[in-house]
């Protein structure tokens, strides 16, 4: 699994369990940031370039949604 901002490979997961809640959150070794993954989609809790115009996540786009010149 890549880490969703830097997509390095190396990182850290926990286990949380408590009375019937689990969840797996992982921690990147690199760049610190924090997320959980629920039904294949990627949750940030922690994203360590927050005050970036750069967003980690995406849209998805139609593709006649563009304009194109003639």
């Amino acid at each position: 699994m890549q880490c969703p901002v830097c997509h390095c490979i190396d990182q850290k997961e926990m286990d949380l369990h408590s009375e019937g809640f689990k969840e797996d959150i992982f921690e990147c070794s690199l760049c610190g940031a924090s997320w959980s993954i629920n039904h294949d989609l990627v949750e940030i809790i922690k994203d360590p370039q927050q005050d970036s115009f750069l967003s980690v996540l995406t849209e998805s786009v139609e593709a006649d949604d563009y304009a194109t010149a003639c």
